[in-house]
């Protein structure tokens, strides 16, 4: 089938890679994008480029392949790229978005939380505590809550937390058990 004069196979094969290379283009320049399309969230543009890429590879395919009516590839094409954007969207591009905001430690959060003391504290000065967390080891500015040296190697209970600093007193878990 011949669409403008053109042959469908070269219509898919052009589209497909021109799409391939806006998505290239998309990955390294796609956070100006992003805030444009930030209110609108079924017109993103990673969604509308995967949506052509599925068409024309799967038209593009099936017009090979088969002897099939070149309308009936471009519905089923349709339908497999539509699919293929619903599950991207839903099982890709919704768990990294949300994924992308759960790992964000906040002040707030590191409150009440264990550490370890790796630079001693000396009185009225700081040293630095390391935090085990579920995204890995974080490293914070510490001072002592009550104004006493805590040596290196101290676990050490986290109080508060103001300006990035933490302020932080010795914690013995067996005495708080008994």
């Amino acid at each position: 089938m011949t669409l403008f004069g053109v042959d469908i196979q070269t219509i898919y094969l052009t589209t497909l890679i021109i799409s391939g290379c806006l998505i290239v283009l998309y990955i390294f320049f796609g956070d100006v994008l992003d805030a444009v399309s930030e209110g609108i969230p079924f017109l993103n543009p990673t969604l509308i480029l995967a949506f052509f890429v599925f068409l024309s590879s799967s038209g593009y395919v099936l017009e090979l392949v088969t002897s099939i009516s070149s309308l009936v590839i471009l519905l089923i094409s349709i339908s497999f790229a539509l699919i293929m954007d619903v599950l991207l969207n839903f099982f890709v591009l919704i768990p990294l978005a949300s994924a992308e905001e759960s790992l964000v430690l906040t002040e707030e959060s590191l409150k009440g939380r264990v550490g370890k003391i790796i630079i001693s504290i000396p009185e009225d000065g700081f040293g630095e505590v390391v935090i085990d967390g579920k995204g890995g080891m974080i490293t914070r500015p510490a001072a002592s809550y009550e104004n006493t040296p805590i040596p290196e190697g101290t676990e050490v209970l986290i109080l508060n937390s103001q300006e990035r600093v933490l302020y932080v007193v010795p914690y013995d878990l067996e005495s708080e058990l008994s």
